[in-house]
């Protein structure tokens, strides 16, 4: 039998194969914390497989028909949640991009992570991205659209962070327009004069479809990771056409919402077809999920779709509409077509999910716990808490979920609203006032939550409330 130690060293590379109690216990780290799983739980031999994921932007929870959506079409999505698993209580990193996105790829939620909020901070050298870990299983990586983790010469960029390939955006705040002049590739800035002096003519999103299609045909020969962070439906609200809505007696800005979504769809559709097409399809797992709740600029109402599907806020909140957002994964032959999931999970779990797919047991400390026993219908580790922190124009906020139980503190010095969320998921009623007990006992996580940073700082208020002691990670 293959040791742990030897997966390590191997990378776990496919197309080598390995026994299949050996695989299955570097598939989850769960099973060390006290699963188990019987020698013949896999009777043929599984290949590690490529990792795939995508993350749109400002995409609701209700924005997929899979999800509830009626009013628009999303049929390659739909597809996708058909052939694989779609979970029901995933949440993202952040209710604002940067910082989500920054907790997917290092595996810390907004108590610990470096970047909590947007355009303060980039990534350290000292920390650990997914795209590190890829590599150091001997995967070839690429990122692809929007980076927004660090600007050009700083320790955060892709290339600096384990990504052997990167195109796209590089700051948050250069996503604009979707017909932009410049994009980044590597670390060379490259201009699209087809763009230049107002010119629409080459559409980011379909620039970055290429891209991704690009390197899975290059690397199908040989173990990969792609991480694949759109810029649809983001605003500015930029469609080449409104088409498939065009007709609809709609206002402007939400026809051309509709149309952004359908175009990010078929997008979506062509990574998939790509892999069917040079026989990936059982080679490869992809995720789909978004870096947080629906906007609602330039005249968007996220109630126009019910994009959060009847859940309160939207991006910038957090309340459910600005955290809670789809996830779908999809692994033909070991995921379970049309699964639903409702374990209680967030974007900083994919870290360890990802990692243990490539064979990686060990990453440091992190906030995340794997999700490959849910993925493959066994026990499932949960959560003691969920925990998120904002640092917005609105001031600190902060939110937790620990069971169906959430507390949201809007602001320092503020008292924890309380919600009861399956009783009510709309968090429409405030319970604190009858459950004290519980108000305390989400106040005690609250208060060993997070670590201080200096560019994340909770100053005191004048009503004395403070931030909490200086905690270790865990």
């Amino acid at each position: 039998m293959v040791s742990m130690e030897q997966v390590g060293r191997r990378g776990w590379g496919w197309p080598r194969t390995l026994p299949a109690v050996a695989v299955w216990r570097v598939l989850t780290v769960a099973f060390a914390l006290g699963a188990t799983v019987s020698e013949a739980a896999f009777k043929e031999p599984i290949q590690a497989p490529n990792v795939i994921v995508i993350v749109a932007d400002d995409l609701g929870y209700g924005d997929i028909g899979a999800y509830g959506q009626q009013h628009f079409r999303t049929p390659r999505l739909d597809q996708f949640a058909a052939e694989g698993m779609r979970f029901s209580q995933f949440y993202a990193g952040s209710s604002v991009g940067t910082a989500s996105r920054g907790s997917l790829l290092t595996g810390l939620h907004t108590g610990h992570s470096r970047i909590r909020g947007k355009g303060k901070s980039a990534l350290a050298s000292m920390d650990t991205t997914l795209g590190e870990l890829a590599k150091q299983a001997e995967y070839r990586t690429g990122a692809i659209g929007k980076w927004g983790l660090g600007g050009p010469g700083s320790s955060g960029i892709p290339t600096v962070q384990g990504f052997d390939v990167w195109f796209g955006y590089l700051d948050d705040g250069s996503v604009t327009n979707h017909y932009p002049v410049t994009l980044w590739r590597n670390q060379t800035n490259i201009f699209w004069p087809e763009n230049s002096y107002g010119k629409q003519a080459k559409y980011a999103p379909y620039l970055f479809t290429q891209a991704a299609t690009n390197f899975v045909a290059q690397n199908r020969r040989h173990p990969f990771f792609l991480y694949v962070a759109f810029t649809l439906p983001h605003s500015p609200l930029q469609s080449p056409t409104d088409k498939p809505y065009q007709s609809k007696h709609w206002p402007k800005p939400q026809k051309t919402l509709a149309a952004m979504i359908y175009r990010l769809d078929r997008s979506v559709g062509r990574i998939l077809d790509t892999l069917k097409h040079y026989q990936l399809d059982e080679k490869t797992i992809v995720f789909f999920t978004s870096d947080n709740g629906p906007h609602a600029d330039e005249g968007i109402n996220p109630k126009f779709f019910d994009s959060t599907d009847g859940l309160r806020g939207h991006k910038g909140d957090l309340f459910e509409g600005g955290i809670r957002v789809p996830l779908l994964a999809r692994w033909p032959g070991y995921v379970k077509a049309g699964a639903t999931s409702e374990h209680i999970c967030a974007a900083w779990d994919l870290f360890p999910t990802a990692a243990n797919l490539m064979g990686i047991k060990e990453f440091g400390q992190i906030d995340g716990i794997s999700l490959m026993p849910e993925l493959l219908r066994r026990r499932q580790p949960r959560h003691p808490y969920l925990y998120w922190e904002s640092h917005g124009e609105s001031g600190f906020a902060q939110a937790i979920r620990k069971g169906d139980w959430k507390g949201v503190r809007l602001g320092q010095g503020q008292p924890l609203q309380l919600f009861h969320l399956r009783r009510d998921p709309g968090e429409t009623t405030d319970v604190s006032g009858r459950y004290r007990r519980t108000v305390r006992r989400l106040e005690r996580y609250l208060s060993r939550a997070r670590t201080e940073s200096d560019d994340w700082p909770i100053s005191s208020t004048p009503d004395g409330w403070a931030a909490p002691a200086r905690n270790r990670l865990g």
